[in-house]
């Protein structure tokens, strides 16, 4: 059974969404799996994508994605991918701004960077490159039952992520209702260039008081462990597809997360100050090695006369008490029977995580955890763009996307001593997206 649009001038028959493209895919999307998917048997199907992200005066991100797909017959499928991107920019370390210049140390212990008077403290030499492969096994097991296999490689400069995931779908109903379940195993490893720092140690920065490089070496050392870390996920997403009519289907999805070992970002630190709001010293953050995530989610699917609109809501909270909503639409609309336009907004919403604290009070007791990330703060942020494809008369396809992005964190209550009253401690990050993408 398809979703199909009726063209009421031409009587025409568009196809617009197929109904066993759909049953379970939420599942094996939110696992970080590829979707079970139809595709023309014994030929490859392949996508390409460059995408470009850009935040204001911070980091900039460049991506290539190449993907391919075959059916090797009775839906026997292959899929797999490949990601490669780079970043680039300035990243926040967590510290508060200062009247005045401050001095840090970079991660690596080897040299230090100033931030001028007000200015959000960022670090300029943050770098990086990503490579991920994945690869997808799908088919059906007996009646009315599709099993899907596959693992994933990300590897990072300092970060490596190794995950198995398995899934299975069971249709009901004529095909119009899909049960399926899905678990997925990761795995990281995390090596962070100049060593995992020591929980709430002080940032060593060499201000002359040091006799020699030695002196200044030791000291930075004590403050470090040098042996790696790791931490393990376990993900499991169960969900129910429903065809609702010939023209609407809906998703909805349980996920469940647990993961345990290290969670702490090396880079980050928490300004320590007074109070007249002045820093007096910088100390390295402290996350639990725990966290346990529970999502719901819901999506509808409803097939106009010339076009798709597609609206989800997500629900997410943790042991972190980050609870957050996100509002996801877009409305695709036929120009030709070549052409389209989709038009996309999205709404983000979340709550401080309970050991976010945007700084530190001298002379009060340390927390047993404390962060001043601002993703792990209270924020709203939005998305608004709009995308446009082409099916040339190949078949193949060109699509492009442009997006605007603004992410605005907000003050969960705490408040500003001294001269951070008159400081931005929560700017807002404003960034650029452009994707090209071509189908063949």
């Amino acid at each position: 059974m398809q979703l199909i649009s009726k063209n009421n001038v031409t009587g025409k028959t568009k196809k617009v969404a197929n109904v066993n493209t759909a049953l379970a895919a939420a599942t094996c999307a939110l696992l970080g799996t590829t979707p079970l998917v139809q595709a023309d048997e014994g030929v490859w199907e392949m996508d390409t994508a460059l995408l470009y992200y850009g935040e204001t005066d911070r980091v900039t991100a460049v991506e290539g994605v190449f993907s391919a797909k075959k059916d090797f017959g009775d839906e026997h499928i292959f899929s797999g991918k490949l990601v490669l991107d780079t970043l680039t920019g300035a990243s926040a370390s967590g510290a508060v701004s200062q009247p005045n210049a401050q001095t840090f140390t970079r991660p690596s212990g080897k040299g230090q960077y100033v931030i001028g008077a007000g200015e959000i403290p960022l670090d300029d030499t943050f770098k990086d490159t990503r490579v991920q492969l994945e690869a997808q096994w799908t088919q059906p097991l007996w009646d009315d039952m599709r099993g899907s296999t596959g693992v994933h490689l990300s590897k990072e400069y300092d970060y490596l992520s190794i995950s198995v995931n398995g899934s299975l779908a069971k249709d009901f109903n004529q095909k119009n209702t899909t049960v399926s379940a899905g678990l997925s195993l990761a795995f990281d490893t995390i090596d962070p260039e100049g060593g995992r720092p020591v929980a709430f140690s002080e940032m060593v920065i060499d201000q002359g008081q040091f006799a020699n490089e030695q002196a200044y070496q030791a000291a930075f050392d004590a403050t470090r462990q040098e042996d790696t870390d790791d931490k393990s996920t376990v993900d499991l997403m169960l969900g129910v597809t429903q065809v609702i009519n010939r023209r609407m289907l809906m998703q909805f999805n349980y996920g469940y997360a647990k993961s345990d070992g290290y969670h702490t970002d090396p880079f980050k630190v928490l300004s320590v100050v007074n109070d007249q709001g002045l820093t007096q010293s910088l100390v390295h953050e402290d996350r639990p090695t725990e966290r346990t995530r529970h999502s719901f989610y819901w999506q509808t699917k409803y097939a106009l006369d010339s076009g798709v609109a597609d609206i989800s809501y997500r629900y997410a909270t943790d042991d972190w008490d980050i609870n957050s909503h996100t509002i996801d639409s877009r409305l695709r609309f036929n120009l030709t029977d070549n052409t389209y336009i989709q038009p996309h907004f999205r709404y983000y919403q979340q709550a401080a995580a309970e050991f976010y604290q945007p700084f530190l009070l001298e002379g009060t007791t340390l927390p047993s955890f404390a962060s001043a990330d601002y993703r792990l703060g209270e924020m709203t942020a939005y998305t608004l763009g709009l995308k446009y494809g082409m099916k040339m008369p190949s078949g193949n396809e060109w699509a492009f996307r442009l997006e605007y992005y603004q992410q605005d964190p907000k003050n969960a209550g705490f408040e500003a001593p001294g001269v951070l009253q008159q400081l931005d401690l929560y700017p807002s990050v404003k960034a650029v997206i452009a994707q090209v993408s071509y189908s063949f």
